[in-house]
């Protein structure tokens, strides 16, 4: 049988040159990146220049925690404290010594938050900044150490603490042992306060679970940046027990706002000067000296 009385024909779009798709070549990351919201290309130098804001819509990007402090910490005095600081697998539970294996070569971090003393505009403080890309910043055992033994080291040495939360909440891998830093956390925010002094929590996209339920609402002001989730239970979790639509923007910083629960909405290049007069205001208060001018 002819094979050609059978030939399927093609059409111009399918044999021309001229409506075959073309494909994009990828941009690195290195080079542009594209914003989650308005899809804005932007050069990554050009981001780092603006706190790693969209100059369109001003969106903010997350950023790891060594980022976070050379925006706020006076340039070489940010000192780490309990650095070798590291988790185990106490439970056995299956995978996570691998997680923990990753995070690290993921986040260049040996856990999910950093934290030291610092000097914001010459006055000392102390301060943690919690690390999106280590397990997205979820509380086990390590972290609740490190977030409670600065507040004790602030108590010890009447020093301000400065937070800057993101989380997923608590870390599931370490089960009740991780659920326990709640607790731990909070002692040492209430032993800090009570002696005096002032802690300022920075809440960033997202801060949620445990650490919302904890340390993170428990500061003298809380703050945080545009459109960052705050919750306890993430919104699709909500939507699938209640079988509702939320209202759009709920959970949210300005939401949050709004109903009271936080103090302000600070854009990210405005989080040192806005600390810096909280800390002037509050040494004043507290008859203190102090390096700078409101």
């Amino acid at each position: 049988m002819n094979k050609v009385l059978f030939k399927k024909p093609k059409n111009e779009l399918e044999t021309s040159s001229r409506f075959k798709r073309k494909t994009n070549p990828a941009i690195p990351q290195e080079l542009c990146r594209s914003c989650p919201s308005c899809k804005n290309m932007s050069f990554t130098s050009d981001l780092e220049k603006n706190f790693h804001i969209c100059s369109k819509c001003g969106y903010h990007f997350r950023i790891n925690a060594r980022q976070r402090l050379s925006m706020i910490c006076d340039s070489g005095t940010f000192i780490e404290h309990f650095k070798d600081n590291t988790s185990v697998n106490r439970l056995d539970f299956p995978g996570y010594t691998e997680k923990l294996e990753q995070a690290t070569l993921f986040s260049h971090e040996k856990e999910g938050v950093v934290s030291g003393v610092c000097q914001i505009n010459g006055m000392d403080v102390g301060i943690f900044v919690m690390e999106s890309s280590f397990m997205m910043g979820s509380m086990g055992q390590v972290v609740g150490e490190k977030i409670t033994q600065i507040f004790e080291y602030a108590t010890e040495k009447h020093l301000p603490v400065i937070g800057f939360t993101v989380s997923g909440g608590a870390r599931m891998q370490e089960g009740m042992l991780a659920l326990m830093q709640m607790a731990k956390t909070s002692g040492g925010v209430k032993r800090h306060s009570d002696a005096g002094n002032l802690y300022i929590a920075v809440l960033t996209d997202p801060t949620t679970g445990g650490v919302t339920a904890s340390f993170a609402m428990e500061a003298d002001i809380i703050l945080a940046e545009p459109e960052a989730l705050i919750a306890f239970a993430g919104p699709r979790v909500i939507e699938q027990t209640i079988r509702q639509r939320l209202p759009k923007g709920f959970q949210r910083a300005e939401f949050l706002l709004e109903k009271g629960f936080i103090d302000g909405i600070i854009p990210r290049n405005l989080h040192k000067e806005t600390l810096n007069k909280l800390l002037i205001l509050h040494s004043v208060l507290k008859g203190g000296k102090t390096n700078g001018s409101i």
